[in-house]
């Protein structure tokens, strides 16, 4: 299961509880402790469900949902709420909201509401990027270019097939199986080490401190996660 959530939710402890809950069930999630942060994520469509609260610093829930449908966004919107009168729900749902939850819930609710979302809606199939910013570096793919604080970076063709991978499925975690299935094709002299390497390669020329990298990440055990 590789559902991507995105839980827009400013209390902490709540958002932290919610969290675990749904990576425990083997989802990846994000998340956004105010109204204008979870716009900006929400609106990438790089998720399959947004949980997303009413009352919000910076911006209400129901403005991020307004503006998400407003923008084309056609991510699928469970709203969570300590209101619970009916006007409320019938805003959220007016807005373009999918599901509604009132505060406080069970947790094996909201998980259920979760899972009959995806079933109704299509998992999203994400495009791979043709450019992308992270930090001082930019990707142009559809050319083969790489900069990084505006001059060139050297890169092999393999160099920009990992990077490309990465990010085309950041904030998730790839397996180093997955790499040697998808990045390398299951060339028999490849092992990996060799993906340990060209990781290293790729942090070495693209983070500003490669022992303690911003944007791609160990995950020990499994492989890497990029974040930007």
């Amino acid at each position: 299961m590789n559902s991507r959530i995105l839980l827009v939710e400013d209390e902490p402890g709540l958002s932290l509880t919610v969290t675990d809950l749904l990576e425990a069930e083997g989802y990846q999630v994000d998340t956004a402790m105010d109204g204008p942060t979870g716009l900006a994520k929400a609106g990438t469509g790089d998720y399959d469900v947004v949980i997303l609260d009413v009352m919000l610093p910076g911006m209400s829930g129901f403005d991020v949902c307004r503006e998400l449908r407003q923008k084309g966004c056609d991510t699928a919107i469970i709203m969570l709420t300590a209101k619970t009168h009916v006007t409320d729900r019938v805003v959220g749902l007016k807005l373009g909201a999918d599901d509604y939850l009132a505060k406080p819930f069970d947790p094996s609710e909201l998980l259920a509401r979760v899972e009959s979302l995806l079933r109704r809606v299509p998992k999203k199939k994400r495009i791979p990027v043709a450019q992308f910013e992270f930090g001082n570096v930019s990707a142009d793919f559809a050319l083969g270019q790489v900069y990084k604080k505006g001059e060139p970076v050297t890169m092999a063709a393999k160099e920009l097939q990992l990077l490309r991978y990465l990010i085309d499925r950041r904030g998730t975690v790839v397996s180093r199986e997955e790499l040697l299935q998808n990045v390398w094709e299951y060339q028999a002299e490849v092992s990996s080490r060799t993906i340990d390497v060209h990781v290293a390669w790729l942090r070495q020329k693209l983070e500003d401190n490669p022992q303690s990298p911003q944007y791609i990440h160990t995950v020990r055990g499994v492989g890497y996660r990029f974040t930007a």
